[in-house]
C-alpha cells in the first residue's frame, strides 16, 4: 500500500509564481501532493489547497518530483541538500524551470548513473497560465518517461509537446523567450512612441489588439503596460537570464541572433537601472528612460 501511495504522489519543489499554482492545481485534483519551499507563506497556501508540506528534502516520498526553480544552481542545491538521497531508482525528476540546455544534459548524466530518469519541461504561459492550468509544457528526454508523467502534466497544462532528447525542451523555451522578450520590447517602443506623440494608450492598444499586431503577449501584459503597475509575473531579471541562455544556444548551434542580442542589451540596462525585480513588461520603463535623452 505504501508503495502504491508513493507511486501516486507528486512532489513540487519551489513555490514561486509558477510553482505555487502548479502545486495548488495538483492538490485540487486529488493528486497526493508534497511541497517543499524555503519560505512559509507560499507553502501554507499550498497546504490550504490540500498539499502536504515537508520540512526536509530528504523526507520527500514521491515517484515524480517537479522542481520549479529559477536556474540549475538551485536545482543542484536542492539535490545536494537531500533530494538526491530521497530519489529512488526508477523515480522521475522533472526540471520545469528555465535552465541551460547544456546544463540539463549534464544533470541527466549525473542522475541516470543512479537509475533516476530526468525530463526537462520548461513552461510558457506565465503566472496566469499556471493559475488557469493552461501552461504550455515543452518536454525533452525519453518519450516513454513523458508518458508516465503526462497525467500530471495534463492537470497543470493545456499544451504538452515532446521535443526530443534531454535538453530539447529548454531549447524550445529559449526560442519561446526570444519571441516573448522581442514582442514585449516592440510593444514598449510602440507605447512610448504613441505617448510621446500624444496618442491615448487605451485607443492605441485597442488598435494593436484588433489587427495583425495582436499577440498573446499583448493580451496577457496589456493591463501592466497600460497601468504601469509592473508587479511581477515573470521578472525582468529572469527574462535576461533566459535571453542569455538563448544566445548561448545560438553560439552552440551557429545561429545568428542579432535581434536577441539587442533585446538582451536593453534588458541588461533595465536590470542595471534597478528594475530587475519588476515584471518583464517593465521594459517600457527602459525605452522611456532612453526617450528622455
Amino acid at each position: 500500500m505504501a508503495e502504491l501511495n508513493r507511486n501516486d504522489a507528486v512532489a513540487v519543489i519551489g513555490l514561486g509564481a509558477i510553482g505555487l499554482p502548479v502545486a495548488i492545481n495538483l492538490a485540487k485534483t486529488a493528486t497526493p501532493t508534497q511541497v517543499w519551499n524555503r519560505s512559509d507563506s507560499p507553502a501554507n497556501k499550498a497546504v490550504t489547497a490540500g498539499a502536504t508540506r515537508l520540512e526536509s528534502l530528504e523526507s520527500i516520498d514521491a515517484a515524480i518530483v517537479l522542481t520549479v526553480l529559477p536556474d540549475m544552481a538551485q536545482v543542484i542545491s536542492v539535490l545536494d541538500s537531500g533530494l538526491e538521497k530521497a530519489l529512488q531508482p526508477g523515480d522521475i525528476l522533472v526540471v520545469m524551470g528555465t535552465v541551460s540546455p547544456i546544463a540539463m544534459r549534464e544533470l541527466g548524466e549525473r542522475l541516470n548513473a543512479k537509475n533516476v530518469h530526468v525530463l526537462d519541461a520548461p513552461v510558457s504561459g506565465g503566472d496566469v497560465g499556471a493559475q488557469n492550468a493552461s501552461l504550455s509544457i515543452m518536454v525533452g528526454g525519453e518519450k516513454e518517461i513523458l508518458e508516465r508523467v503526462r497525467p500530471v502534466f495534463e492537470k497543470i497544462g493545456s499544451t504538452i509537446r515532446f521535443l526530443g532528447p534531454l535538453g530539447s525542451g529548454q531549447m524550445a523555451k529559449a526560442c519561446n523567450q526570444i519571441v516573448v522578450a522581442t514582442t514585449l520590447t516592440a510593444l514598449a517602443e510602440a507605447i512610448n512612441l504613441g505617448r510621446n506623440a500624444g496618442l491615448d494608450d487605451s485607443v492605441l492598444l485597442d488598435i494593436l489588439a484588433g489587427g495583425l499586431a495582436n499577440s498573446q503577449v499583448l493580451t496577457v501584459k496589456r493591463e501592466k503596460i497600460e497601468s504601469g503597475d509592473f508587479t511581477p509575473g515573470g521578472s525582468a531579471v529572469f527574462q535576461l537570464k533566459d535571453l542569455n541562455f538563448a544566445l548561448e544556444a545560438g553560439i552552440d548551434t551557429h545561429t545568428a541572433l542579432p535581434v536577441t542580442e539587442k533585446v538582451r542589451e536593453l534588458y541588461e540596462s533595465l536590470v542595471a537601472n534597478g528594475d530587475g525585480a519588476l515584471d518583464h513588461s517593465a521594459i517600457v520603463r527602459e525605452i522611456a528612460r532612453r526617450s528622455q535623452h
